[in-house]
């Protein structure tokens, strides 16, 4: 059955107020799927099938549900129903929950929790945003030195429904110390006498309360964990980091740089939920330095009009020239960009980047300026110095557009600034500046 035959079904039941069909359908479904379904529902509606929902189930979809739907929910239910979905929600998804909400629902909201979680969620919203405080939840198994496997099957038995995740063990000593973690399955499969200590990785590998979100998920992404544990600056556990948080810190920067590197601020919200001055004021601060930049272009062009003014192919040349430049240089800064965030390139291998790029540059200028030069003879009658100069004009173009894409980002990077904000656009600009200084210089000397 496809989604769009779902969703009619669950139509027909809530026009037909089958209330007890329609939670047995809706319990078959993912979280998510409710979630998705709940997007088209006006409020009455909304409010009416979140009630019907058990409230684990409810808890669950009100994680995946949009900011604006959860607002209205907030404003809508009663004290005691916020009450009991904050405490059902895992502690990460309640702060979050909170963080994108206004300060007087925040305030309803925490009026109406229990003392403890309140308590908590406070702790939370006083780490910095996108720091892996931030992030953390406090919902994982945690066992002693001094248990055996049975002992942390039992625990996982009567605390594991609470528990973001169960898959690892992470043992900590008196102090709350992290020792060392211990993978569920190796617990599984031995002797359930078996000191949980044999069964230790002792390898911590941990994130800090105040690091940045993107180094917990380069962390997570470069040792392939399914979580990661948070360790406060004294070095006791906190807390953890789950994959799924992980996927949205990486989903979230990669937005992030995408925006960046096409010229544009970083939007808050989604697209159609922002205001049209918003998305205007997020594109013009690049569109006007580059405007500007830009006059260098046209003093270039300016400077050397008498070489145009000796043949039309000169002229018509240029866009060729300008285009293939900011291609490449595009090109070249999206893999800098890319193995930057991966941790593949640094700074100190600019030069080893550079001599990669130049060689790249030179095959990919020699394969372009040839077919050039016999388009040129062949389909425009250009006379031979004139095919020349463009062709050796558009290979040396290549060459400085490879070599200028791949250095800005790593520059950028040594100077403590995000790669992305030099890739596309001022990568094209300062190419465009480069091809036409080439172009006009060489055809000044042998046309002129």
């Amino acid at each position: 059955m496809d989604w769009e035959m779902i969703e009619q079904k669950l139509d027909q039941l809530f026009s037909e107020s089958r209330h007890g069909q329609l939670r047995g359908a809706l319990m078959m479904l993912n979280p998510v799927d409710i979630a998705g379904y709940m997007k088209k529902l006006e409020k009455e509606k909304l409010l009416l099938l979140f009630r019907i929902l058990p409230k684990d189930v409810s808890a669950d979809v009100f994680s995946y549900m949009d900011t604006d739907q959860r607002q209205m929910l907030v404003e809508s239910i009663a004290d005691a129903e916020i009450s009991a979905l904050i405490d059902e929600m895992f502690v990460d998804d309640a702060v979050d929950f909170l963080e994108e909400l206004p300060a007087n629902a925040v305030k309803r909201v925490l009026q109406n929790t229990e003392p403890k979680t309140r308590a908590i969620i406070n702790q939370f919203l006083k780490y910095p945003e996108n720091s892996a405080g931030s992030l953390m939840t406090i919902e994982y198994c945690e066992v002693s030195q001094d248990m055996n496997v049975r002992d942390a099957l039992k625990s996982i038995k009567e605390t594991g429904v609470d528990k973001e995740t169960v898959y690892t063990l992470y043992m900590l000593d008196a102090a709350r110390h992290l020792v060392g973690t211990i993978p569920l399955h190796k617990a599984l499969v031995v002797n359930e006498e078996t000191a949980l200590v044999k069964l230790m990785d002792p390898g911590i590998i941990s994130v800090n309360t105040m690091d940045d979100q993107e180094i917990v998920a380069d962390t997570v992404r470069k040792y392939h964990l399914l979580s990661i544990p948070v360790v406060d600056g004294e070095g006791r556990m906190v807390g953890i980091i789950t994959n799924d948080d992980v996927m949205d810190v990486i989903e979230e920067e990669n937005t992030e740089d995408f925006e960046k590197m096409s010229g544009l601020a970083p939007a808050e919200e989604p697209y159609f939920k922002t205001r049209i001055l918003s998305l205007a004021g997020n594109r013009l601060p690049w569109l006007m330095i580059l405007l500007f930049t830009s006059i260098l272009s046209g003093a270039i062009i300016a400077r050397f009009e008498g070489v145009l003014a000796v043949n039309i192919l000169l002229s018509a040349s240029i866009p060729m020239l300008m285009d293939t430049g900011g291609n490449c240089g595009q090109q070249a800064s999206t893999l800098m960009v890319r193995g930057i965030a991966l941790g593949e390139v640094k700074f100190t291998d600019i030069f080893r980047v550079l001599w990669t790029e130049f060689r790249i540059g030179i095959l990919i200028g020699v394969a372009l300026s040839s077919v050039t030069f016999v388009r040129l003879l062949l389909l425009n009658q250009a006379t031979l110095i004139m095919s020349a100069v463009i062709s050796v004009s558009l290979f040396i173009t290549v060459v400085i557009a490879k070599s200028i894409g791949c250095i800005l980002p790593l520059l950028a990077q040594r100077v403590k600034l995000d790669p992305a904000l030099a890739a596309s656009p001022l990568i094209t600009t300062l190419v465009d500046a480069a091809s036409l200084f080439v172009f006009f210089t060489i055809a000044s000397e042998f046309i002129l």
